[in-house]
């Protein structure tokens, strides 16, 4: 199964960018793994919050193709532990979707259209963290979730 994780805005923060690079590589050995970074929106100053929503979600559903099973990641979604997170990926792998897209949508959210396309929400947390940190936290459960279901050592109950 190809997983995409795609977002918007570059991150600058090196610990970070660092973090993020740790677990996509230890991702190579159990998935193909793609990060995919869609540029900043340019003169947002000039945008209503909704105008903004428009915009990033029709740059989002671009790199969307109808075989995808897109989940949002959205702070109104499913929360789920890592174990059952890592259930969930090992049914949808079984249930033959080759294709999984997850998206962070950016500071305002995800238009309406993006809802509308999205196959499932998920949460990471009812709290609220920066996009930037989002893309590791999730890049670590993503590895987290292959090595539950292989049952190897790196999760702990």
């Amino acid at each position: 199964m190809k997983i995409t994780l795609v977002c918007i805005g570059k991150t600058d923060d090196r610990h970070i960018l660092d973090g993020i690079d740790v677990y996509t590589k230890r991702l190579k050995h159990y998935c193909n793994f793609q990060l995919q970074v869609i540029p900043d929106l340019k003169n947002v100053k000039n945008l209503s919050q909704e105008q903004q929503k428009e915009k990033e979600g029709a740059l989002l559903l671009k790199s969307v193709s109808n075989q995808d099973f897109v989940i949002l990641l959205d702070e109104r979604g499913k929360e789920l532990s890592s174990v059952e997170f890592s259930a969930f990926l090992e049914k949808q792998m079984v249930s033959s979707v080759s294709s999984l897209v997850l998206l962070i949508g950016g500071p305002y959210g995800f238009s309406e259209e993006v809802y509308k396309r999205g196959n499932y929400k998920l949460s990471l947390s009812r709290m609220t963290f920066s996009h930037q940190m989002i893309r590791m936290f999730f890049v670590e459960q993503l590895y987290r979730a292959y090595t539950i279901m292989r049952g190897e050592p790196y999760h702990h109950e």
